[in-house]
Order: C-alpha cells, then sequence, then structure tokens
C-alpha cells in the first residue's frame, strides 16, 4: 500500500515532540511498559503523558491494552513502515546531480 502525503504527514506530527520520542525509545528498550512506568521515566506530568500516549494511539504507532487498573502500552512498529520506506527514499543518489548542494556548503 502507497501512503498518501497525508497520511505521511500525520506520523510526522505523532512523532514531533521529544516527550514522543522518549516515550518511543522507553517502549522499544522496555516492551510492555505500563502507564504509570511512563510517566515516571518521561518525568512530566500525568495528564501531560496521557495526551502524547493518545497522540501516538491515534496515529497507530502505539497500541494500549487495559490490564485491570493499568494500560499495557507497546510500539507497533508496521505502523512506521510508510514514514521509514518514505525517508529511506529521501537519500541521494548514487550519481552526481547537477543540483545537489557542495557538502561544504552550509545553509
Amino acid at each position: 500500500m502507497h501512503a498518501t502525503e497525508d497520511d505521511l504527514a500525520a506520523l510526522a506530527k505523532a512523532l514531533a515532540h521529544p516527550a514522543r520520542i522518549r516515550i518511543l525509545r522507553l517502549l522499544l528498550a522496555t516492551p510492555g511498559c505500563i502507564g504509570g512506568d511512563i510517566v515516571e521515566a518521561v518525568g512530566l506530568a500525568q495528564s501531560t503523558v496521557s495526551e502524547h500516549l493518545r497522540l501516538l494511539r491515534a496515529a497507530g504507532i502505539i497500541r494500549g491494552q487495559i490490564d485491570g487498573p493499568r494500560i499495557c502500552y507497546a510500539l507497533n512498529p508496521a505502523a512506521l513502515e510508510p514514514l521509514a520506506a518514505f525517508l529511506g527514499g529521501l537519500a541521494p543518489p548514487e550519481r552526481e546531480v547537477c543540483c545537489l548542494p557542495d557538502a561544504k556548503e552550509t545553509t
């Protein structure tokens, strides 16, 4: 399936916050992390972490499963495959192209 520009933008937007990146790194390091543990590890207010988790879940990047009074979160790597494929396709070509900036130039 070919992801649309809107799909890719939604995934990128869901990743576009340092706290959400911290949450994803935490879940990568400790699969099945419990919600309360995420709050402690990220170091933000519970309501703030809950909002970040909500946005990640809405984008499909993480999944949550109710386990008694807690919610167990896990990564959903398949959700990021379209964005990874797109970003991988942005690699510079192996041949020279006239309009690529010189590596020594800065913008």
